[in-house]
């Protein structure tokens, strides 16, 4: 019978989220954090063995949290808007137990929990597959050599004609790249992905 730490700092999408579970046989909700911290807290005072964690909360990145919620003796599902395999490969890293989107069905969730709680992964649908590969490509990386081409020169400034002039494709070519770069470190811009890029050690 899984008791449940629901994290979320949205009034109407906890009581949802909430009422779904309770009602759900054998799930009780023992508690609920709007924070980051708020969910360390209650975390060690009830010890549920499922976090249910909104990733984006008032104090951070929610991802940030796992390892100290799984210190507690819980196993997270993390909730998210939007997500790709970069993010599902974050959380996997972390050491939570699956991702799933807040467009999920209630149902949904429910069977998630359930098979978080029972030891397994719970992954929404094509995120399974994009861990998979993340965490199996050569030191994490989850670029194309062309891809990582890319990232370099715009880590060394260069605009979009510079490189592809250096690589020898047009300027369509080199925004596709962009933009593969992008979704894949999950950043919305060039600076952030530089950024991610190298605190994930992908930039010398």
């Amino acid at each position: 019978m899984p008791q449940v730490l629901l994290v979320e700092d949205h009034d109407m999408v906890a009581e949802a989220i909430g009422r779904a579970l309770d009602q759900a046989e054998g799930i009780t909700v023992v508690a609920r954090a709007r924070s980051i911290a708020e969910a360390r807290a209650q975390a060690h005072q009830h010890r549920p063995d499922v976090v249910v964690l909104d990733r984006r909360l008032p104090d951070g990145d929610a991802i940030n949290a796992i390892a100290d919620l799984n210190a507690a003796g819980a196993r997270v599902l993390v909730l998210t808007a939007d997500a790709n395999a970069s993010v599902a490969a974050r959380v996997a890293q972390a050491g939570g137990a699956g991702l799933l989107l807040k467009s999920s069905r209630l149902d949904e969730l429910e069977t998630a929990v359930r098979q978080v709680a029972a030891g397994e992964a719970a992954f929404g649908p094509g995120l399974l597959t994009g861990v998979l590969e993340r965490l199996s490509s050569p030191a994490g990386n989850p670029l194309t050599a062309r891809e990582q081409q890319t990232l370099v020169l715009l880590a060394a400034g260069a605009s979009t004609d510079e490189i592809g002039e250096r690589l020898g494709v047009t300027r369509n070519t080199v925004r596709n790249h962009v933009q593969r770069v992008l979704d894949k470190l999950d950043a919305r811009s060039k600076l952030e992905a530089v950024v991610i890029a190298r605190r994930e050690g992908l930039l010398d």
